[in-house]
């Protein structure tokens, strides 16, 4: 498959990373790319960990499987390096993306000796910033946009807004603060090694 992209996300439940992948997959296809976005079902319950998946091509895609040497990794809740191997499978020319305010010296220990790219981003600083609560979901799909150049930050603007448009057609009032969170992220997500 030509240019096939695959990435992890690992958050608890209730954070939004089975959302984020499913809201990534839908504007990737919008850009007209072949798309996967799925999660794995374990036992769902509130704050329990959780994975998703998304694939993204310009072929069709063939495999039908969860990921298991994803090109990017993308951990919601930072608490996860210590309760799961975040970088298991993953591709020293990929990266990681981890919502945290740590810096990469307290992180290193968790990323087990991971060589790779690594940024980081404080998803919670910009979603009380942008919506007045904390979800972390929104900047950390700009983040994985941003660090994968999957689309440009205009295609992923402009789609996210009709995305939203759609999603939250009776809370209207939640659009501008999302699309908020989105251009905040897109500027604060960094590379520290």
């Amino acid at each position: 498959m030509e240019n096939l992209i695959e990435i992890r996300w690992h958050g608890r439940g209730g954070q939004g990373a089975k959302t984020a992948s499913l809201l990534l997959a839908d504007a990737a296809f919008n850009t007209g790319k072949f798309i996967q976005g799925f999660p794995e079902y374990g036992p769902e319950r509130m704050g329990a960990p959780i994975t998703a998946y998304n694939r993204i091509s310009d072929t069709p895609i063939t495999i039908h499987s969860n990921i298991y040497e994803p090109d990017y990794v993308i951990v919601v809740d930072d608490t996860l390096l210590k309760a799961v191997n975040v970088t298991a499978g993953l591709k020293l020319t990929g990266a990681i993306i981890i919502n945290t305010t740590k810096n990469f010296e307290e992180l290193k220990p968790f990323l087990n000796d991971y060589a790779g790219s690594v940024y980081c981003i404080d998803a919670r600083k910009i979603s009380i910033e942008a919506l007045g609560k904390y979800f972390p979901n929104t900047p950390m799909l700009a983040a994985i946009v941003k660090v994968s150049g999957i689309m440009s930050d205009e295609e992923f603007l402009k789609d996210m807004e009709g995305s939203f448009k759609h999603k939250f057609a009776k809370k209207p009032e939640v659009i501008d603060g999302n699309m908020k969170a989105i251009s905040l992220a897109l500027q604060a997500v960094k590379k520290v090694r």
